[in-house]
């Protein structure tokens, strides 16, 4: 069985928590909405930050609302070799033992110890759409990709929660390698 999965390609961005949002850009600022993301209630943020690290930078880093319970830099891992540091490749959330680095913003600056990851590519699904699959969270899957650099991906974590929508991410080394762009799909191989 075979599905066709929208992509969503996930560029470099952060996720803050209140108190680094409060340091960054000043207390109580309340985060701008740019656009919505393909997840009901994620958006792209106006606001921009900085990231260094002793061996390189990116400015204006776009910040993803809403806030989160810990601040979390997602990288690829091109973007990993211009900061010299080495991220895990793990899904959302899971932080410990990554490394760290500054966050600076229009108001302050804020070091974290750890935080910066590449994120796995995932899938996200409702509960409907993984019984239609015969999937469950944390199940692992390949995806595959047609035209002149199609690919087969394999370690595809599914994401599944009825707060999601039906979507592929993906980070830009992985979209690029293939020639995939935010209105393409990829068909789900079981």
């Amino acid at each position: 069985m075979s599905k066709a999965i929208p992509v969503g390609v996930s560029a470099r961005h952060v996720h803050v928590t209140r108190e680094h949002l409060d340091i960054l850009y000043g207390e109580g600022y309340q985060l701008t909405v740019k656009k919505p993301l393909s997840q009901p209630g994620q958006f792209a943020c106006e606001e921009q930050v900085d990231l260094i690290t002793e061996k390189g930078s990116f400015k204006k880093v776009r910040i993803l609302g809403p806030e989160r319970p810990q601040t979390q830099v997602e990288i690829s891992l091109t973007d990993a070799l211009k900061l010299g540091i080495k991220p895990p490749v793990r899904d959302s959330g899971n932080l410990k033992g990554s490394p760290g680095l500054t966050i600076i913003g229009p108001k302050g600056q804020v070091t974290i110890e750890e935080g910066v990851i590449a994120a796995c590519r995932h899938i996200h699904m409702t509960i409907a759409d993984a019984a239609e699959l015969g999937l469950k969270d944390k199940d692992i899957v390949k995806i595959a990709f047609g035209g002149e650099r199609g690919l087969i991906f394999d370690q595809v974590l599914i994401r599944v929660s009825d707060s999601y929508k039906l979507d592929c991410h993906l980070d830009t080394d992985e979209a690029n390698a293939a020639k995939i762009g935010n209105a393409d799909t990829v068909e789900l191989l079981k």
